[in-house]
């Protein structure tokens, strides 16, 4: 079906010019003599576009324009200028009109305009979309005082250009708060770039985050922009800050006091303007006193301290949670909506969530997939979520530290159901003992135990180890 186009000129002989070129082309075609005519005609047809004279007897084309220009979704419009008016009609286009034509009108021009018009009002449309469904992905669900009190943090923090510091154990959200702080600040418009420093091979990450020249080391084939120079006027979120070598941690601290950055290879410096947002699950302050972590770039990064609760301290926030992921779930895997029984949902704000929310999730998530009904129930759960299992009855409340992470000690191993459950506890047991003996320290742990770090810190999102949990 072609558009509909509204034309608003008081000459009927213009607006009978332009039905018969619309309607030859197929358009739909509707007709206004004055600016309110058009407006209540627009309100009643909702047109996909507007051709409006500039010059109009009582209410202008400019005024009505105004009013369009108002509309949370207006059709896009395209003012009619006639001889010597065309400075009114560049005016029109920087007050929000899309385009412009000159009388007298000819039918090509006519076409190709709104064409074009009508093309970009569909890719506006489009990234509008794309916008509210990537906002979506990331939203923050909960109304607990513990995360009005996070939320409370991020509107005061946001605005300015403050260096942020979130704080808190594996899985609880940190991303989410970024990007947050990011959407609502003065660089929202601009690129918002992640940075996993876990996750990039420590020889690696210093030609990551501030980029290379081709032929400055072996394998450097081409020319590489850093992770600083991509976010530049934007936000950079430099994730397991904690695990930065002592080198990157100092070059890290240039970029934040002069805002330059310096390519391997380069003698040259180039000016960046950056906001960092920082994360991390680790207590700074004991690595600090460790000399693990330099107090200087501590104290650059903390200027605006914000810690996100685990999901424990947040349970009536489950509820809303499991319906997010389970409608997140259905609309991605293309599922019927399910919903959950009051059993299921007790206990599943029962259950001690160690990886929190990015364990609630995968459980969802599993549960949507794997449920045949439409309701489910308890049975449904997976075990440790029942409780049913001892290792699932040490986790519904999680108590001390040491206490949480006994309930994948060997007690819990061997009161596992499965030869799966027996290994998965037995080495998630091992992993909390190695990682307490190495006092947290991810990369000297991995080396210990001879494994990638990259693999180690897969391991700590499946198991859900934390060093608050299970330290």
């Amino acid at each position: 079906m072609k558009p509909r186009v509204l034309v608003i000129d008081d000459e009927a002989a213009i607006r009978e010019s332009l039905r018969m070129i619309l309607e030859y082309e197929g358009y739909g075609f509707m007709g206004a003599a004055s600016g309110q005519e058009g407006l209540a005609l627009l309100e009643r047809e909702r047109p996909d576009l507007v051709l409006l004279d500039i010059k109009m007897p009582g209410m202008d084309g400019m005024e009505v324009l105004r009013t369009l220009r108002e509309l949370d979704d207006g059709p896009p419009v395209v003012m009619i200028s006639g001889h010597g008016t065309t400075s009114t009609a560049v005016e029109a286009v920087k007050s929000g009109a899309v385009d412009f034509l000159d009388k007298p009108l000819g039918s090509e021009r006519v076409i190709v305009t709104l064409q074009n018009a009508l093309k970009q009002q569909g890719l506006r449309r489009e990234n509008r979309a794309l916008r509210l469904a990537m906002e979506s992905k990331y939203e923050i669900v909960g109304r607990s005082p513990a995360l009005r009190a996070v939320l409370e943090a991020v509107a005061r923090a946001a605005p300015t250009g403050a260096t942020v510091l979130l704080l808190g154990e594996s899985g609880v959200g940190k991303e989410l708060v970024a990007r947050t702080i990011h959407r609502n600040s003065p660089r929202a418009g601009q690129r918002f770039v992640q940075v996993n420093c876990a996750a990039i091979p420590e020889e690696l990450i210093e030609s990551e985050l501030f980029g290379h020249e081709k032929g400055s080391f072996t394998g450097a084939t081409e020319k590489q922009i850093g992770k600083f120079e991509q976010a530049d006027r934007g936000t950079i979120f430099l994730d397991e800050v904690a695990d930065m070598s002592a080198r990157t941690q100092a070059k890290v601290l240039r970029v934040l006091e002069e805002q330059e950055v310096e390519r391997i290879g380069s003698a040259r410096t180039i000016e960046v303007d950056v906001r960092v947002v920082a994360a991390t699950n680790r207590n700074l302050e004991e690595m600090i006193q460790r000399g693990e972590f330099r107090e200087d770039l501590y104290f650059r990064l903390s200027v605006i301290p914000i810690v996100v609760p685990p999901l424990r301290e947040r349970r009536e926030d489950i509820p809303l949670l499991v319906q997010h992921f389970a409608q997140r779930t259905g609309e991605e895997h293309n599922l019927k909506p399910k919903q959950f029984d009051s059993r299921a949902m007790d206990a599943l704000q029962r259950h001690g969530w160690r990886g929190n929310i990015r364990e609630l999730r995968n459980t969802v998530e599993r549960v949507m997939i794997m449920t045949p009904g439409d309701l489910v129930r308890i049975g449904d759960l997976p075990q440790e979520v029942r409780g049913e299992a001892a290792v699932g009855a040490a986790a519904v409340e999680p108590g001390p530290p040491g206490a949480a992470a006994s309930s994948a000690g060997p007690a819990a191993s061997l009161a596992a159901g499965t030869l799966r459950e027996f290994k998965d506890a037995s080495e998630r047991a091992f992993l909390v003992q190695k990682l307490r003996e190495n006092h947290w320290n991810i990369s000297k742990t991995a080396e210990v135990i001879d494994t990638p770090r990259s693999n180690l810190y897969k391991k700590l999102e499946q198991y859900g180890i934390s060093q608050d949990a299970d330290g």
